[in-house]
């Protein structure tokens, strides 16, 4: 579904911006560090202090409407370079298993931050790609 440019955009990216709503539709929009596998995009819970006395919100949107969508940007002053790539799908939440325990290593292995985070035990958003929009300058940097 993605073509090689636009895999290649946003496996360069280091953060991508995820949308999700809530059963009213009330969007909620936050950065998330993320790996890309054939067509889902995995977006792991870190250990980094949260509330604890109710879910995180974009979980909590997920469990009442699964449509979510991430965005990958380039801003650059030079407007002739900017370009995004948006991915849009069904989101899972993914809490123990095979594809959970891959997503989290390969998590880990993007991002060195996540080593001594306990995050085996937290989810994983699964975003399963349906549909794939980009505009731009999507080459390389």
């Amino acid at each position: 579904m993605l073509s090689p440019r636009e895999r290649a955009f946003v496996t360069t990216r280091r953060v991508g911006h995820l949308a999700t709503a809530d059963r009213h539709s009330a969007p909620h929009v936050v950065p998330v560090c993320f790996a890309l596998v054939s067509e889902t995009l995995y977006i792991t819970i870190d250990d980094k202090p949260k509330r604890v006395d109710q879910p995180l919100k974009r979980l909590r949107n997920i469990a009442e409407n699964p449509a979510a969508a991430i965005v990958f940007d380039r801003y650059d002053e030079d407007w002739r370079r900017l370009g995004w790539v948006m991915l849009r799908g069904r989101a899972e939440i993914l809490t123990g298993g095979a594809e959970h325990a891959q997503a989290q290593n390969l998590l880990r292995a993007r991002y060195p931050q996540l080593a001594n985070m306990r995050i085996e035990t937290l989810p994983v958003i699964a975003l399963r790609i349906e549909r794939v929009t980009a505009w731009g300058d999507l080459a390389a940097d």
